[in-house]
């Protein structure tokens, strides 16, 4: 407990066994399984890391590493007993647990070298931590490049007791299609809901440096080089500005697309983003469908062609005609309000914009054990971001809204 509130972190990850799709892949599959080796070093400097973890998998091979040691403290391992553990010293009741690196071969363009790695993991999942269910969370991947097995794959983890499935960030294809409404339909009868998770998806299984390999690679150059007027420039560009396109291209298809309204009791969380961005996303998406005052809905914008008589123009129209166009009973801010909810871990604007985004939409999470994240300094974390922020407010964002969605209770004080 933090502060007697009941916290449920949305941002965990589970370290999966080194040789897991090594060793339990069909046969044919395995010489390109996900696999993880550790290595060790003379650290560069005293009490400098020295255990290396690399990653071997088509389009990130060669990932490398440190191990995560938060503030010198044991190494995190995957074991159930041991992940409760460390939330209870960090001060986290309930946790949401995603996949580590096997991230990066679950969401391919190799359909069926996807979906192996995705049943593989999710039975070992079943097997492992199902009798901790009362406290873990953990995500079900589900390919969508096929959708009749991502259908039953969906059916097959909401009947093994998952919770929450998870979806790639970056698609195989949008998710406005309505090619994507059987997936829809089976989480919601299923009782699942969705998460997807920053960095996923995209990844093509011949390409020898996939996007995100690319961009590691560029950060470690940049941590190399000099400081230049270009590249604290191009540093903010891409953390404050690109960084957000993905999930606002989410949450924007899936409304845009109708899903959040043809499926109503589905739920959306988007994982690792940061929510700063989220309350100008939602006041944009109304903008989109509103003439303003003062703002003249007759006029007129496009190409006039002279060779056409004034009542034959295809190339004009009314442009705030569009306006009126809305497809939807609620706007999108509403829509985000009822079935959207976006993780944040140390963002005090996000607790700041509370009022306008309303308390649902922003979930906490401390990217456990990720180095990245707030794994041994929540408590303290916490407390910071929180202060000055009533208690029911503070409820809502730490635990309240995962916590009922995923049917976790808090604990009865004794």
């Amino acid at each position: 407990m933090v502060e007697d509130t009941f916290v449920v972190s949305g941002d965990g990850h589970l370290l999966e066994p080194t040789d897991l799709f090594r060793t339990r892949l069909p046969k044919h599959l395995r010489d390109r399984a996900v696999w993880e080796e550790d290595f060790e070093v003379d650290p560069p400097f005293e009490g400098g890391a020295h255990v290396f973890r690399q990653l071997h998998t088509p389009g990130f091979e060669g990932w490398t590493i440190s191990r995560y040691r938060q503030t010198q403290g044991r190494t995190p391992e995957g074991d159930p007993e041991l992940i409760l553990e460390d939330m209870d010293l960090d001060g986290v009741d309930a946790q949401v647990l995603h996949p580590n690196l096997s991230l990066f071969g679950l969401y391919s363009d190799d359909h069926e070298l996807s979906m192996a790695h995705a049943r593989v993991y999710n039975d070992y999942v079943a097997e492992r931590f199902s009798p901790y269910f009362d406290r873990l969370a953990p995500t079900a991947p589900i390919p969508i490049t096929d959708v009749d097995d991502a259908v039953a794959e969906i059916e097959r983890v909401a009947a093994a007791g998952f919770k929450a499935i998870l979806l790639p960030a970056t698609p195989p294809r949008n998710y406005y299609t309505r090619d994507l409404d059987p997936v829809w339909a089976a989480a919601q009868a299923s009782g699942v809901h969705v998460f997807i998770h920053t960095q996923t998806g995209g990844v093509k299984v011949n390409d020898p440096a996939s996007t995100t390999l690319k961009v590691v690679m560029e950060s470690a150059a940049q941590v190399n080089q000099p400081m230049t007027e270009k590249s604290a420039s191009k540093r903010m560009v891409t953390q404050s500005i690109y960084s957000t396109i993905v999930p606002q291209q989410v949450i924007c298809e899936l409304i845009g697309g109708g899903v959040a309204e043809r499926y109503p009791k589905l739920h959306f969380a988007l994982i690792e983003f940061n929510a700063h961005w989220l309350a100008s996303l939602m006041g944009a998406m109304d903008k989109c469908w509103v003439t303003g005052i003062g703002q003249d809905a007759d006029w007129w914008l496009g190409y006039w062609d002279g060779e056409r008589p004034p009542h034959d123009q295809p190339n004009m129209a009314q442009l705030f005609r569009l306006n009126e166009k809305w497809p939807y009973p609620l706007k999108p801010s509403e829509y985000v309000q009822r079935q959207f909810h976006v993780q944040f871990q140390d963002d005090p604007v996000a607790v700041a914009c509370r009022h306008i985004t309303g308390l649902s939409t922003s979930v906490w999470g401390n990217d456990y054990p990720h180095a990245e994240g707030t794994f041994r300094g929540s408590r303290e974390l916490i407390g910071k971001l929180f202060a000055g922020v009533p208690a029911d407010e503070r409820v809502a964002i730490l635990g309240g809204t995962l916590g009922d969605l995923l049917g976790f209770e808090a604990p009865v004080p004794a």
